[in-house]
């Protein structure tokens, strides 16, 4: 596993030990960054199932100022820290441990302000719930107007064409995965 492009390009990065994380291959990533225009203009990104980072990672890499990644699977916690180690990019990350929702809900506590604008929601197939993920940053105005939200789900897993006031606007199938990615409509 590598960061694809962008400053950090080449780079090889750690994969979560064990068996209770999937990694998205570097190809579906290149994809994936493709489909949204290769590289960023600034902005705040938020992967709220952060595994080894990887994503996270690649935004940054390619233009996003800074990434706020949730993770609550100690092993992925500390992949991603040594990810970030090895980049020697401490300040573009803020790694948020434990439950997704609360643990971002404490760090906009000291940070009421923030919007993202890149926001990659790549759940455990089993417990995809990427409807309520996304309901639950627009309910919390997480969102920001002109963001883009990447969903990673199983092949077989359909996801409804508006959620609020987003819309569908790509979807592709690699495999056994599935990309889709939602604007504001």
């Amino acid at each position: 596993m590598r960061v694809v492009a962008g400053i950090y390009g080449s780079r090889r990065l750690k994969a979560v030990p064990g068996e209770n994380t999937r990694p998205t291959t570097d190809k579906i990533k290149e994809s994936v960054f493709n489909m949204l225009g290769g590289y960023f203009e600034g902005g705040v990104c938020l992967d709220f199932y952060g595994g080894s980072g990887a994503m996270a990672i690649e935004a940054v890499s390619r233009g996003m100022d800074q990434a706020i990644i949730t993770e609550m699977y100690r092993p992925a916690i500390q992949t991603i820290e040594a990810n970030i180690a090895q980049l020697e990019a401490e300040d573009n990350f803020i790694i948020l441990k434990g439950n997704n929702r609360q643990s971002l809900n404490k760090y906009l506590v000291k940070n009421a302000s923030i919007r993202f604008d890149l926001i990659i929601l790549d759940p455990p197939y089993a417990k995809a719930a990427i409807v309520d993920d996304i309901e639950w940053l627009e309910q919390h105005a997480l969102i920001a107007n002109h963001a883009r939200i990447i969903c990673e789900t199983d092949h077989h897993f359909d996801l409804p064409m508006e959620i609020r006031q987003l819309k569908q606007v790509k979807q592709k199938i690699y495999g056994q995965t599935k990309i889709t990615i939602y604007e504001r409509g």
